[in-house]
């Protein structure tokens, strides 16, 4: 498929989603969202991990309204059912890991979009922003549903009623993201998780996030039964072989993601 909003590129099982529409910081048109649908489900069946980042100096606005002409025809409700939640479930949903490498500003659904992936790893610089509330709207794309997992319920509260600014270093205090880093390492240290992530046990990665995820809604009981489970199916892979192995020969382990 050709992109025209985002580009997407494939090397050494590392994919690369980069937001292409920096004149307008990144802001996420229909077509975008469907873009990103697309690399989505491409990188998840030909690539180990995937990263989305955003072109120049703004990870992403949030959602275009640049087109005043719609506005009085605009359906929020059928946009966000139809295109966000496509797009959200698929990254949600991705099999192998996704780490969002936010560059800069990540603002309403686009600070969102970053969290609707496993790590989130942002330069010192950036800021994160429910802005929902400043033109009359609810945190959406999946906001209400990360924030207080992420953060608990009074953070996400206070993130959604004041739309005021979370700094990068904020969020990783808060346990919103995974870390935030100078700036002049950001390529760097995303690079290397993301190398990292690319020659491990794709298996248990994916195992980990099922696991993970399901312990929100399971009692003990259940959530014990379904680490059996999985660590059951990770015991038979020739990874969890391999890992052994390289451990008891003191070198690094070769995983093969079977």
């Amino acid at each position: 498929m050709d992109y025209e909003t985002i580009r997407l590129s494939i090397r050494d099982d590392i994919a690369v989603l980069q937001l292409n529409r920096p004149d307008v910081m990144n802001a996420l048109s229909t077509q975008m969202r469907a873009e990103i649908l697309h690399a989505v489900k491409h990188s998840e069946a030909n690539a180990r991990v995937l990263v989305m980042t955003g072109k120049g100096k703004c990870f992403c606005s949030g959602q275009d309204l640049g087109d005043r002409a719609n506005m009085n025809t605009l359906n929020l409700e059928r946009t966000l059912r139809d295109e966000y939640e496509p797009m959200l479930r698929a990254i949600f949903d991705c099999k192998i890991p996704t780490i969002a490498a936010v560059n800069g500003p990540a603002a309403g659904a686009g600070a969102n979009l970053a969290l609707a992936c496993d790590v989130v790893i942002a330069t010192q610089s950036a800021v994160f922003l429910q802005a929902f509330t400043r033109i009359g709207l609810i945190p959406d794309a999946g906001g209400t549903y990360w924030l207080p997992r992420q953060i608990g319920t009074a953070k996400a509260m206070g993130a959604a009623l004041f739309a005021e600014p979370v700094t990068a270093q904020q969020a990783s205090d808060w346990g919103m993201i995974w870390e935030a880093v100078a700036d002049d390492r950001f390529a760097e240290v995303w690079n290397e998780r993301a190398r990292h992530l690319a020659s491990g046990p794709s298996l248990a990665y994916a195992a980990v996030k099922t696991a993970i995820r399901g312990s929100f809604d399971n009692t003990l009981d259940d959530q014990l039964a379904l680490e059996a489970q999985l660590q059951g199916q990770a015991g038979q892979t020739r990874d969890f072989k391999e890992g052994v192995l390289a451990f008891l020969e003191k070198r690094p382990a070769s995983f093969e993601g079977r």
